[in-house]
């Protein structure tokens, strides 16, 4: 693994010479990105859209500030967008599309060639369609071109020190939305709302996916009966978003459980 990570950071190190950026959502992934080029002179791009939550737009000017690595964040409006807001099976590449053009437009005004993302090995395996948006305009996926897997992304940020190395991964808010839900800055916010009262009462890796007037919580299926203990709180503190019917999915925490 120590291997990847040397040739990782030759490479870096050879991209930096004709100008890099990151682009940093300040998940684990695009965070050891940042550490890895923290002595270079990079910037870093954060989008701050309906999609991310004002707590991790926060996190991310926290880690740069620590870091010392300049930081532009590009405030985008995906209302703009209609095909985004029909939430089709492809959305993520409508979206993807949609705030990279903003990027590369930013990187090329710096005199920066080179973009970098987060996406990682296992991503190449499961459904993310927003890797083509990527490719089109001429992202580098670092992790996923070294075939580094979450797991030693994870454990080298350990090795690195690096206190989120375990902090649980944080997709859009439109993933908790069956494909083709209108979404709308009102259903985004309950989920937004939802999950920070989840986590509020303990459960940091969990999700609220909206069907609907349904809400399915997810979480890992060790915590059930502590959230079971505390249902009356819950059910009080979401029932204030007005959530009609809420419910406990058996199956547990699962990342892109929408995708299935």
């Amino acid at each position: 693994m120590k291997n990847k990570f040397t040739q990782l950071k030759e490479y870096l190190n050879n991209l930096n010479e004709q100008g890099l950026c990151l682009a940093f959502s300040g998940g684990i992934d695009s965070t050891l990105l940042l550490y890895l080029c923290k002595d270079m002179n990079i910037l870093t791009i954060t989008f701050d859209s309906n999609f991310q939550t004002k707590e991790e737009i926060e996190q991310t000017k926290e880690l740069c500030k620590k870091y010392g690595v300049k930081q532009i964040i590009i405030e985008q409006n995906v209302f703009e967008n209609p095909i985004i807001l029909d939430n089709p099976k492809d959305r993520c590449y409508h979206c993807k599309k949609f705030l990279f053009e903003n990027a590369v437009r930013v990187a090329k005004e710096n005199g920066l060639k080179n973009i970098i993302d987060g996406t990682n090995f296992d991503d190449l395996g499961v459904y993310r369609p927003g890797r083509k948006a990527l490719k089109e305009l001429g992202v580098i996926s670092p992790f996923a071109m070294f075939k580094i897997s979450k797991k030693e992304i994870r454990d080298y940020a350990k090795d690195c020190e690096i206190e989120i190395f375990s902090k649980p991964s944080s997709p859009c808010l439109a993933t908790r939305f069956p494909y083709g839900t209108k979404l709308t800055q009102e259903k985004l916010d309950v989920v937004e709302k939802g999950e920070q009262i989840l986590k509020n009462l303990g459960f940091e890796c969990c999700r609220l996916r909206l069907h609907d007037d349904i809400a399915r919580i997810e979480i890992l299926p060790e915590y059930f009966e502590k959230l079971l203990i505390q249902k009356e709180k819950l059910i009080k503190e979401l029932k204030q978003l007005n959530i009609k019917y809420i419910t406990l999915d058996l199956e547990g925490f699962r990342s892109g459980s929408m995708d299935l």
